[in-house]
C-alpha cells in the first residue's frame, strides 16, 4: 500500500510538469539515486537519467513547473499527526550563497554566521522561504509543503505570510505555526489573523506589548486606544502572571513558565495575544541558551504551558531539513544563471525530499558498515536504497527521443557578452520615531 502511495505521488508530480516534463522528471529520479554525486552535472550519470547532460541544464533554461498544482499535491500528501498530537508547520528562510554570480539577476545582501572576528557577516544571493511539516522527533525528516524565492521588493514576512495562506487551507486539520523571532511581528499577525491555524512565535527580549485599553473616562480628549505597556526586557512592567506551570523539558532540565494574557502589538490591537515566559537555571547563559525565553500564543485554543517550551523545540527541525537539502540533495551547488531556472530546480530538491519522506515507510534502508543499526534510520541512507524502489517503481516519463547532432551555431553568429547585473541593496528599516510619527 505504501508502494501505491508513493506511485500516485510520482505520477500527481509528472502531471504538475508541464513543459520539459520529462527532462525535469528524470533529473528528480536522478537525485533520488545518485547519492555520490557532488555537483550538479553529475546527476546526468545516472541511470535514471535517460537523457545526455546537456538536457540536464536545459530542462531548466525551458521547463515549466505550474506552483500551485504543486501545492495540492504536496497538501495532499503531507503526513497526519498522530492520535493526541498537532501538526506542527514550520516556516522560515534560507540563503542561497551567489557572491560571485555577476551575471545573476535579483541579488540581495543576506546574513552569513559564523564568519571570523572583525568581518561583516554577510554575503550575496537568494532567499527562499519555505513552510514544512515537523518531525514528532528533532531530525531532518521534514516534509516540505512549499518553496518559494523571496525578491529584492519582498519581505521574508510577505512571502511566509502568502504561503501560509495558500497552504493552510488544504490541509486536512488544523495546524500550529511554529517560527523564530522575526515572524512575531505586527504585519506577520494581521496577515494570518483570518487563516484557520494557531501561532507559536518566538519573542525578542526588548519587544514591548500593551493591555487592553482602559473605558473611556468621560473626560475631553480622544480615549486611551492601548492600556498598560509590558515590556518583556523590563520585569516592573508584568505585574502577576495570570498562569504559571512548573516541571521539566523532555531532557530532565527544569523549568517555570509564566503567561500573561490579553496582550497586543500597538500596530495590530485587533490581535489579542498570549505572551509566554519561559525560564530555565541555566549556570552560564549564551546566545544559543538563554535564560528567559518569549513566545508568543495567538489560537483558539490556550496551548497547555507544559508543551510551550518542547513544542517549539520541534522548530529546531526545519535546521536539520536546510542542511540535508543543501549538503546531499545539492541544493546550493547547482549553479544555474537565473532566478527562475533556480526556482525550479528548487521544486525539483522538495519533490525529490518529499519523496525520501513517503519511502521511509517501506523500511529499505543502506547502511554504511560504521552506522549503528538501532538508531533511526536518516533520509540519506533511505536515498541510498532508492535505486531498487524506483527499479520497481518505474517512470512516467516518456522514451527519450534522439534528434541526432545539432548543427550548432551559424556561421558569422555574434556571441554577446552576458549581462551583468548589481546586488540590490534594500534599504534600511527606518527608525522607530519616524515610524511612530507617520503612524
Amino acid at each position: 500500500m505504501n508502494l501505491n502511495i508513493l506511485q500516485a505521488f510520482r505520477h500527481e508530480i509528472y502531471a504538475c510538469l508541464t513543459r520539459s516534463a520529462d527532462s525535469l522528471f528524470n533529473t528528480a529520479d536522478a537525485l533520488l539515486s545518485e547519492s555520490q554525486a557532488r555537483s550538479f552535472a553529475e546527476l546526468s550519470l545516472s541511470p535514471f537519467f535517460e537523457r545526455r547532460w546537456p538536457s540536464l541544464y536545459e530542462a531548466f533554461e525551458d521547463g515549466i513547473i505550474e506552483q500551485e498544482a504543486l501545492r495540492r499535491v504536496f497538501a495532499a500528501h503531507a503526513p497526519i499527526a498522530t492520535e493526541g498530537e498537532r501538526l506542527l508547520l514550520g516556516i522560515d528562510a534560507s540563503r542561497i550563497e551567489r557572491p560571485e554570480a555577476s551575471t545573476s539577476a535579483d541579488r540581495t545582501v543576506v546574513h552569513k554566521p559564523n564568519l571570523p572576528e572583525n568581518r561583516t557577516p554577510i554575503t550575496y544571493g537568494w532567499q527562499f522561504s519555505t513552510l514544512v511539516v515537523l518531525p514528532q522527533q528533532p531530525s531532518s525528516w521534514t516534509y516540505l509543503l512549499d518553496q518559494q524565492r523571496i525578491s529584492s521588493t519582498q519581505t521574508a514576512v510577505q512571502v511566509a505570510i502568502a504561503q501560509i495562506v495558500a497552504v493552510v487551507p488544504q490541509l486536512a486539520a488544523r495546524p500550529v505555526i511554529v517560527s523564530d523571532r522575526w515572524y512575531s511581528c505586527a504585519p506577520f499577525l494581521l496577515g494570518t489573523r483570518d487563516v484557520k491555524a494557531d501561532k507559536l512565535l518566538r519573542v525578542k527580549c526588548n519587544r514591548v506589548f500593551y493591555r487592553p485599553a482602559p473605558p473611556p473616562t468621560g473626560k475631553r480628549g480622544a480615549p486611551r486606544k492601548d492600556g498598560d505597556r509590558f515590556q518583556c526586557c523590563d520585569p516592573s512592567t508584568h505585574g502577576d502572571p495570570d498562569e504559571q506551570w512548573q516541571g521539566s523539558d523532555p531532557s530532565g532540565t527544569s523549568i517555570q513558565v509564566s503567561c500573561w494574557c490579553r496582550l497586543h502589538l500597538r500596530a495590530a490591537r485587533e490581535v489579542e495575544v498570549t505572551l509566554i515566559r519561559v525560564e530555565r537555571p541555566i549556570e552560564t547563559a549564551t546566545k544559543r541558551k538563554e535564560r528567559v525565553s518569549w513566545f508568543l500564543w495567538h489560537g483558539e485554543d490556550p496551548l497547555p504551558l507544559a508543551e510551550v517550551w518542547s513544542s517549539y523545540q520541534r522548530r529546531y527541525s526545519q535546521e536539520h531539513g536546510y542542511r540535508f537539502d543543501k549538503q546531499c540533495l545539492l541544493w546550493e551547488r547547482a549553479h544555474l544563471r537565473t532566478p527562475q531556472q533556480f526556482e525550479r530546480w528548487s521544486h525539483v530538491v522538495a519533490i525529490a525530499h518529499n519523496q525520501l519522506v513517503l519511502a521511509r515507510s517501506l523500511s529499505l534502508v543502506q547502511q554504511r558498515p560504521w552506522e549503528a543499526s538501532t538508531r533511526a534510520c536518516t533520509p540519506q541512507q533511505v536515498r541510498r536504497a532508492m535505486p531498487r524502489i524506483l527499479a520497481q517503481l518505474g517512470t512516467p516519463a516518456k522514451p527519450v527521443q534522439p534528434r541526432g547532432k545539432s548543427p550548432g551555431r551559424q556561421a558569422g553568429a555574434t556571441v554577446t557578452r552576458a549581462t551583468r547585473y548589481e546586488v540590490v541593496r534594500k534599504p534600511k528599516p527606518l527608525p522607530k520615531k519616524v515610524r511612530d510619527a507617520a503612524s
